[in-house]
């Protein structure tokens, strides 16, 4: 039975899959971790669990279904991630991860005034903000000499694995295009001035499309996963456009949605546009372009409140429906990690307005879920005013198992969505790209593989009402921006 394997490491958890080549997953595993925040703004994780992660989800995978002919690997991981390690691959640090990251305010500001911020964006495509790898790299280089003064090569998960699978040293387009202002997004290939200015000791690596393959499985990684000697491994990418690839929601118009402990937005097409706003990156496939934008907080929000409250998700999610649209005149700021875009403030926090001794746990969940809908329908919003074209929406990710969440989405941002048959994420997208790479000719669809299973449509009786509290949403985050921008330099001092 020829089947392909994906394993996709991500915020809150690493997911793997073992899938027919028609589409059919025969077997999945998990491995909870925890990212480490050891200062206010900091997010990190060791990166050798993610190798360790992959070898016991691939020797779970392989004992479920021991007549599986493995025929190709594909992975994917969150990102942008900074893992720098020696020449030995020996990690110097924990990985600094993507936007939630907010340490190198002082690099950005810093590398837009010495470089200019037209020039880079007619560079890279996108200014510089917590989401940006490069001055993840000039902190590490500035606050970490030491650790600096060791560092020869640059990681991101799904390269972390590729490198242990194959020893092919290799970093995809899209990846490359987030460690901005390193890379040129029109000549699609390093920027070597920049580079050299900002990191000159790390070895450049080579670039390939995240569906090419990089290099097959070596003896001492078929020893250490079971899998067999010579098998296909993918270049593979970051872990929203792999889910987005996992739900066909990668042509020109296409707008993903991905519900998950953040949020995050993938819009497609074949123009380079570029905004302050959002994030301008090269896509997963050759020629094609994304205008993408993430929330700092979504599923990490209702998971704050669970926890706080002490509840599960099912009764959560009951007083949520029973508080009604509007959380009976509630409305939250979902910025409790600091924000990505649209607004790009990593010293944003979260707001409550409206609260009085009548409101219970059902009402704040409630204006917990509309908060990331109201995010949600700025971002799209502001892809279309820089000149996106959305003309379908797939969401997927875990949070679409609620339909609640989904249809509070509709409802206040007006849009349709599409809810595929599989949402298990970028995983299954990355057991799709190996098996479109190693059977080319006879390449499966994702349409087959996973087709369209439910259509949200919002109710235009709740239009009015959310047209207003967007306003008020707007409005808070302007009125009270002053005021939390001193609490977080507060929280940082403490």
């Amino acid at each position: 039975m020829r089947c392909t394997l994906g394993v996709d490491i991500g915020t809150s958890s690493s997911k793997g899959v073992l899938v027919t080549d028609d589409g059919k997953i025969l077997a999945s595993a998990t491995r909870a971790h925890e990212v480490d925040r050891p200062h206010t703004g900091w997010v990190e994780m060791d990166g050798r669990v993610w190798w360790d992660e992959f070898v016991a989800i691939t020797r779970e995978l392989l004992a479920a279904e021991p007549a599986a002919q493995i025929v190709g690997v594909g992975v994917s991981g969150m990102g942008p991630c900074i893992l720098l390690a020696d020449e030995h691959d020996e990690p110097v640090r924990s990985a600094i991860l993507y936007g939630v990251d907010t340490r190198a305010t002082a690099q950005v500001t810093r590398m837009t005034a010495e470089l200019g911020e037209d020039e880079i964006t007619r560079i890279g495509g996108s200014v510089l903000t917590s989401q940006a790898g490069g001055p993840k790299i000039s902190w590490v280089a500035e606050e970490e000499p030491e650790v600096w003064a060791r560092a020869a090569r640059l990681f991101m998960p799904a390269s972390w694995l590729v490198r242990h699978l194959t020893g092919a040293y290799v970093l995809d387009h899209q990846s490359a295009s987030q460690v901005s202002p390193l890379y040129d997004i029109e000549h699609e290939r390093w920027h070597d001035p920049w580079w050299q200015r900002y990191a000159a000791s790390i070895e450049q690596p080579p670039l390939a499309w995240a569906d090419e393959i990089a290099g097959t499985v070596t003896a001492e990684a078929a020893a250490a996963t079971g899998l067999p000697v010579g098998t296909p491994v993918i270049t593979g990418t970051i872990d929203a456009w792999t889910e987005a690839v996992s739900v066909g929601a990668h042509g020109d118009g296409d707008l993903m949605l991905m519900y998950g402990t953040t949020m995050f937005l993938i819009a497609t097409g074949t123009e380079t546009l570029r905004t302050a706003s959002m994030w301008t990156t090269a896509g997963a496939f050759a020629g094609s372009r994304n205008l993408a934008g993430g929330l700092s907080t979504s599923g990490a929000l209702t998971a704050w409140l669970k926890d706080l409250t002490g509840d599960d998700y099912p009764h959560l999610l009951a007083e949520a429906a029973q508080s009604g649209p509007g959380a009976r005149g509630l409305l939250m700021l979902p910025y409790f990690a600091g924000e990505r875009t649209p607004i790009q403030d990593p010293d944003a926090r979260g707001v409550i307005a409206g609260l009085t001794l009548q409101h219970g746990r059902g009402d704040l969940y409630r204006a917990a879920l509309e908060a990331t809908a109201l995010g949600v329908r700025h971002n799209v919003d502001t892809m279309r005013a820089a000149g996106a074209r959305i003309d379908r929406i797939v969401a997927v990710g875990g949070g679409t198992q609620g339909r609640l969440w989904l249809q509070v989405v509709s409802d206040v941002t007006g849009l349709v969505q599409e809810v595929p048959e599989k949402t298990i994420g970028a995983s299954y997208g990355a057991a799709f790209l190996a098996a479109t790479a190693v059977a080319p000719d006879t390449a499966p669809r994702i349409e087959d593989w996973n087709p369209i299973a439910e259509t949200i449509t919002p109710d235009p009786g709740l239009a009015a009402g959310y047209d207003t509290l967007f306003d008020r949403y707007l409005r808070l985050y302007a009125g009270t921006a002053d005021v939390v921008h001193e609490l977080a330099a507060d929280q940082r001092g403490a």
